[in-house]
């Protein structure tokens, strides 16, 4: 029904190709998308839309700023092939990216070429990168580990922040406050300041009490881009961030009627919240020095350094007897990379490159008793070092304007589990100027991390050193198609996947939890994405995609835990001669399953609801200088749940299902000067 809709809706826009055809008289807006548009992360080289044989998703500044979204996952959720998972409606609650059914840790985000995955999850907590400092977003679809290793296997999230423009001297300040007793104040500037050297800095600070008790963040980042800009020949810049946050962890929603519960004059849960002690901390520190060269017209040299920094602290209670634990993850990666590009004659290309990559893992555990004291002698500290070495190579040839192929392979070589060796082709036909058809076909791998491989041996947990890597194979076709002078812009893409060793945490023969490479996994599926417009003063996008994905292990095949099989989005952003832009966006999530630790079962134990949310901004600017805009998230208030947990109930001595619940409506009034 949902499809057949969409469908409908589609031909109803088609029917009025005038809609599209009058705008280049009401506005100076360029189209949304075309196929000349310039993307870099597909092959690590410009290249026009038409000419890279991936999909990709391109985000700009204008569609951040025009966004209700607070945060990356928000403003890429349910694009096509995009599923943002959240652990609910607390201030603090982690992010995920899982791109076209795959786990959140089979997409890899970068910021400015470095990977902020964090080494211990494999995954990126979307919610802590400020959309202030972005200038634009690329999402790769598709199996990227030839060029971007372990992790690329559903795609490639890259950011590119903000920099500063020659003749100009940017700045934005904003202050806001809202419901749930939140307050943000931001502010950036940029400029050349000497010649050719110039900066972009920026800074932002949140807190939030959250929708429930336990459930606050205050959050705190600066980032600081210094640019040395020669032109071609040389290309410069040196970016550093920082981000802190510190939130609570209330955990699931109690059942109906539990009571508040103390222990040792401590209350430890009531009924909104499955703890009030559970605390989370981050310390994030990011830099990477990017030079690009290019000394001719058919050579271009780049390098890379970066250096990642993260520490994360958990404060952990348990409602059983009031103890628990406090534990301190802290990660260290340093990389470095190279790549040649060149172009040996005409309609040929060749990328060479390699990249290392050294990680240092330590962790460290206290035991806490039942009144919150240290546990005297229970100190335990753990660490470990590992490496990796990437060797990779992509050829490119267009014989002639017609078609395109693409092939490479990279040679991975990890310190822990051995080589890796990742194959990828693509081809690309262009029967019309205005038309692409693309193919891929490539492998993909996730390598474990440092968790899954070195976690203390306890009484319940360990790691598995003997875990070996994630490996699959991905394929992809489909047609991207511009319309009406550019002014409409469609694709569709199937897709199929699958995937083998998939490494879950179960418990083993003495019912310890370890690491294992246990389960299958794949999944076939399609996306549909239009972007209509500028068209009298509106632009309009509608996306679709459909995932029939399967997990597998040694007793069933059955539908993909959390995974959606449908999700739809639809954007809409007008504007007004007088300074008024109005976005809105409507969001389905189709409904998930959940099978808990039964693995012979194909019917879910539970089942998490589909929902539908709607989000709205209004900007007016006055004066020239000062835009005032009001956010609503969730107008309607629509009640929904993210995740399964459990809760403990000490009473009556029983474990029970509960659920994160999503968050509820809420506002924000943010007035803000700029020149």
């Amino acid at each position: 029904m949902k499809k057949t809709m969409f469908l409908i809706m589609l031909a109803a826009l088609f029917s009025f190709p005038g809609l599209c055809l009058a705008e280049d008289e009401q506005t100076g807006r360029e189209a949304v998308d075309t196929l000349d548009e310039v993307v870099v992360s597909a092959t690590k080289t410009e290249e026009k839309r038409k000419d890279v044989s991936s999909f990709v998703i391109v985000v700009d500044a204008m569609d951040i700023e025009e966004s209700p979204a607070k945060t990356l996952g928000e403003l890429l959720a349910n694009e096509p092939g995009i599923d943002w998972r959240t652990r609910g409606d607390y201030g603090g609650a982690r992010g995920e990216i899982h791109i076209r059914g795959m786990s959140g840790d089979a997409t890899q985000i970068r910021v400015n070429g470095v990977t902020i995955n964090s080494p211990s999850f494999g995954s990126a907590d979307v919610s802590k990168i400020p959309l202030n400092s972005i200038e634009r977003i690329e999402v790769v679809e598709g199996s990227g580990s030839v060029l971007y290793g372990s992790g690329a296997m559903g795609g490639t999230v890259n950011i590119i922040t903000k920099r500063p423009e020659r003749e100009e001297t940017d700045f934005k300040a904003s202050a806001g406050f809202g419901s749930q007793s939140s307050y943000g104040l931001a502010a950036e500037q940029g400029m050349f300041a000497v010649g050719d050297f110039g900066y972009y800095l920026t800074a932002n600070r949140y807190r939030t009490l959250g929708f429930r008790s336990n459930s606050d963040l205050s959050h705190n980042d600066a980032s600081l881009n210094l640019v040395l800009d020669k032109g071609d020949i040389l290309n410069v810049s040196l970016y550093g961030d920082y981000i802190y946050r510190d939130y609570g962890l209330p955990g699931v929603q109690p059942p109906a009627g539990t009571q508040s519960y103390y222990i040792n004059g401590t209350e430890f849960f009531n009924s909104e919240s499955a703890s009030l002690l559970n605390r989370g901390r981050d310390n994030d520190a990011h830099g990477v020095l990017n030079i690009d060269s290019k000394p001719a017209d058919w050579l271009d040299l780049k390098f890379r350094g970066d250096y990642t920094y993260m520490d994360g602290y958990n404060y952990d209670r348990w409602n059983f007897n009031g103890t628990g634990a406090k534990t301190w993850v802290t990660n260290k990666v340093l990389g470095f990379e190279g790549d040649i590009d060149f172009k040996p004659f005409e309609g040929a290309n060749l990328l060479v490159g390699s990249e290392y990559k050294h990680y240092t893992w330590e962790n460290k555990n206290t035991d806490i008793d039942s009144f919150g004291a240290d546990v005297p002698g229970s100190t335990s500290n753990t660490s470990a070092r590992l490496h990796t070495l990437g060797i990779y190579g992509e050829a490119q040839y267009r014989p002639s304007e017609y078609i395109k192929g693409v092939a490479g392979v990279r040679h991975e070589d990890h310190s822990e589990f051995g080589t890796e060796d990742l194959p990828r082709f693509g081809l690309i036909v262009n029967p019309l100027d205005s038309t692409a058809v693309k193919f891929n076909y490539g492998k993909h791998f996730r390598a474990p991390t440092p968790n899954d491989l070195f976690w203390p041996a306890g009484p319940y947990t360990k790691g598995n050193p003997d875990l070996k890597p994630e490996t699959g194979w991905h394929f992809d076709a489909g047609v991207e198609q511009e319309l009406f002078d550019n002014r409409v812009f469609l694709s569709l893409t199937y897709f199929n996947w699958n995937l083998n060793d998939k490494i879950l945490w179960a418990p083993d023969s003495n019912w310890v939890w370890t690491p294992q490479n246990l389960d299958k996994a794949k999944a076939k599926g399609l996306e549909v994405g239009t972007k209509i417009g500028p068209f009298y003063d509106m632009t309009l996008a509608l996306d679709y995609t459909y995932t029939d994905a399967e997990e597998e292990n040694e007793f069933v095949t059955r539908r993909a835990t959390y995974t959606p099989e449908h999700l739809f989005r639809g954007n809409l952003t007008y504007w007004t001669s007088f300074g008024l832009t109005a976005t809105a966006t409507v969001r389905y999530v189709g409904d998930r399953y959940f099978y808990g630790t039964d693995k012979t079962t194909t019917d879910p134990v539970s089942t998490l609801d589909p929902y539908v949310t709607m989000d709205l901004r209004l900007e007016q600017r006055f004066f020239e200088n000062w835009l005032l805009s009001l956010e609503g998230n969730n107008l309607f208030n629509k009640s929904y749940d993210t995740f399964f947990g459990s809760f403990s109930d000490p009473v009556t001595g029983q474990t029970s299902s509960g659920k994160y619940p999503g968050s509820g409506r809420s506002v924000f009034l943010r007035a803000t000067y700029e020149f």
